[in-house]
């Protein structure tokens, strides 16, 4: 195609020193988003397991960035690759969700040599989510989970006896218990 003038570019250069320096400002910022996520999330699962996996995916999310971003043809070859990919983990809440995006969108714009933006955007998403969870703060929560731990030994049938219980003190919704067990207890 010399004929027609036209120069495609082959790849851009990639460069040590600031693929090394966004892997350091996304080590912070993912540190920074664990702390904020053990810190204010409200999910009922495990949050610091759950987090422990943002440094992971924010530096991972950089280096795949930095390097798709020097060659269509790898870029190209990524969506092929993550094509077959099944994430089989279950998100549970979308708080969960959020904040997983939040990570993602951390390493894109890393990834993509937006240092500036990216740290500014952060800070200003965490500081909404933060303000909004100290807002909230003293409100009572409705719907929560209710784990209990029934010691063995202690009774045939736990669920039948915690259900008399809760029934002695439930108030019923529109005239009917809304409490049900469920299990085989022998």
């Amino acid at each position: 195609m010399d004929g027609l003038g036209i120069d495609l570019p082959v790849g851009a250069p990639l460069s040590l020193t600031a693929l090394i320096l966004s892997l350091g400002i996304a080590a912070v910022l993912s540190l920074i988003l664990r702390w904020h996520f053990e810190r204010f999330g409200s999910t009922l699962s495990n949050r610091s397991e759950f987090a422990g996996v943002f440094p992971l995916i924010v530096l991972t999310t950089v280096l795949i960035i930095t390097v798709v971003k020097s060659s269509l043809a790898l870029s190209l070859g990524l969506v092929g690759a993550l094509s077959i990919v099944r994430f089989r983990t279950p998100i549970k809440e979308p708080e969960e969700l959020a904040y997983l995006f939040i990570a993602i969108g951390i390493g894109l714009g890393l990834g993509a040599d937006q240092v500036i933006p990216t740290v500014t955007a952060v800070a200003i998403i965490l500081t909404v989510v933060g303000v909004q969870r100290w807002s909230r703060q003293g409100r009572e929560a409705t719907g929560l989970y209710l784990s209990i731990d029934w010691p063995e030994g202690d009774s045939e049938r736990p669920l039948e006896v915690l259900g008399e219980l809760v029934s002695q003190h439930a108030v019923a919704a529109y005239g009917r218990s809304r409490l049900s067990s469920r299990g085989d207890w022998s």
